[in-house]
């Protein structure tokens, strides 16, 4: 005999359902209010003395100068996604993924320190791989990829990774720690639960914003069916409370949040298909963003960065080609400004960057420039023998300056950290008060902006 549930078990079933959705909008109606964006004060600063610094150069376009070091110290490799804190004694703490290859099951999340003028990095360390993130988030991990450091509201460090337990990116979800002890040790691994669907396609690769109520805004973005970016709220004990989609970002994906304001913030996407630096701003505080739209910048389906100074001077660093990753610079403009029409002050250029390099003069520059760094004759084959599998095809290889990461130290300096030839992170500092060293324009293979 069949048995048929009575009017009775049909009322009781809607009673919990609705007790069930009465919960959940109670829980939602409890949730703290959304607050402004933390906005630190505007300090008056003086430019920096630039005197005493090492390896100081002139930039490609003869408009700057910096200093320029390599972080990572594992011949042979393959590195990327490089993100950059400081400590509270003042040192720098770089953190990257490095591998055989992008993807691959021995890829690890690795990290250096600068020593105690800040000028020189020590050697790396291991913070997680793949048995690490097993071991704690017990499940299987099936590779890493890039990885985001940064200060907690609260004065601890947190690092969130992106992992990958079954398929391709499209597959990914985050995973994340916490240091109280400047990064010398961290806690077990936890998932960051963004979605009820499998909690999948979540990546990270932009720095994080604070909230005044003590929450975090992590820029994240999708891969899977669609590309779209959001920004999570994230509180005191790591939980997603809150999520915004930049809407109309359909094909844009690794988002960089730019404050200008309590209320008032930009967001600049990288391009799957559009070769065009996408945006999107909201005047409160991230509750709302505008429709995406595109800037007068390309941008060749590749990352940037973003960082406001002491000053409000917002910056930017890109690739400013629409085809190759071949030239990296630095775009400024007033707090809350437009980046159109600025002139780029150029870190990285090849000779030609229309033009793939012969792979015979692909070495030899790679070369030279490792050596004139400090690396060995050894060290220098390793490097370049990584820079040629990644980036050469049989005659000819693309150079490649990519994945820029940005940061603000307490003493003024501004320091850019990026993937250098796929085979090391590079670390650039300069001041950013300095005045340009000529007018000249921005060379005739550089957009203009315009």
């Amino acid at each position: 005999m069949n048995f048929k549930p009575s009017g009775a078990w049909d009322r009781l079933a809607a009673a919990l359902l609705v007790l069930a959705f009465a919960l959940a909008g109670l829980k939602i109606l409890q949730r703290a209010p959304a607050s402004d964006f933390a906005v630190p004060l505007i300090e008056a600063v003086k430019p920096l003395s630039r005197t005493g610094l090492p390896g100081q150069q002139l930039s490609p376009d003869g408009r700057f100068r910096f200093d320029a070091q390599f972080v990572s110290s594992s011949p042979g490799q393959a590195v990327h996604a490089a993100s950059l804190v400081e400590l509270r004694d003042g040192r720098l703490r770089a953190v990257w993924f490095s591998g055989s290859r992008e993807g691959a099951g021995d890829v690890t999340i690795q990290s250096a320190i600068t020593d105690a003028t800040g000028l020189r990095w020590g050697p790396e360390s291991t913070l997680f791989d793949r048995q690490t993130l097993q071991q704690g988030l017990w499940r299987y991990v099936k590779k890493l990829g890039n990885p985001v450091i940064a200060r907690a509201p609260d004065g601890s460090l947190c690092l969130w990774m992106v992992n990958v337990s079954l398929g391709g990116w499209a597959g990914s979800s985050i995973t994340w720690a916490r240091s109280t002890d400047e990064g010398a040790t961290w806690s077990a691994p936890r998932r960051l639960v963004t979605s009820p669907f499998l909690n999948i396609s979540t990546l990270v690769k932009g720095a994080p914003v604070n909230f005044e109520n003590g929450e975090t805004g992590l820029p994240v973005y999708h891969e899977f069916v669609t590309k779209f970016g959001e920004v999570l709220r994230i509180n005191a004990l790591g939980e997603v409370v809150d999520k915004t989609r930049i809407p109309g970002s359909r094909t844009s994906l690794q988002p960089v949040v730019l404050v200008s304001g309590p209320d008032k913030a930009q967001v600049y996407m990288r391009s799957g298909n559009a070769r065009a630096l996408m945006a999107s701003d909201t005047a409160d505080a991230g509750k709302t963003w505008s429709a995406t739209h595109a800037s007068a910048w390309p941008n060749p389906d590749s990352a940037l960065a973003g960082v406001v100074t002491n000053t409000g001077t917002q910056w930017l660093a890109l690739n400013p080609a629409p085809r190759n990753r071949e030239m990296l610079a630095l775009l400024q403009t007033a707090p809350g400004g437009s980046f159109d029409g600025a002139t780029p002050w150029m870190v990285e250029s090849s000779a030609n960057p229309q033009a793939r390099t012969s792979t015979a003069d692909y070495e030899r520059l790679l070369t030279q420039e490792l050596k004139a760094l400090g690396a060995r004759d050894d060290e220098a084959q390793a490097y370049v023998a990584s820079a040629r599998r990644q980036l050469c095809g049989e005659q000819s290889c693309s150079q490649e300056f990519s994945y820029p990461y940005l940061l603000q130290s307490r003493d003024g300096y501004l320091h850019l950290v990026y993937t250098w030839h796929r085979t090391r992170i590079k670390h650039v500092r300069l001041d950013p008060l300095q005045t340009p060293q000529s007018a000249q324009a921005a060379p005739a293979n550089v957009p203009s902006g315009k």
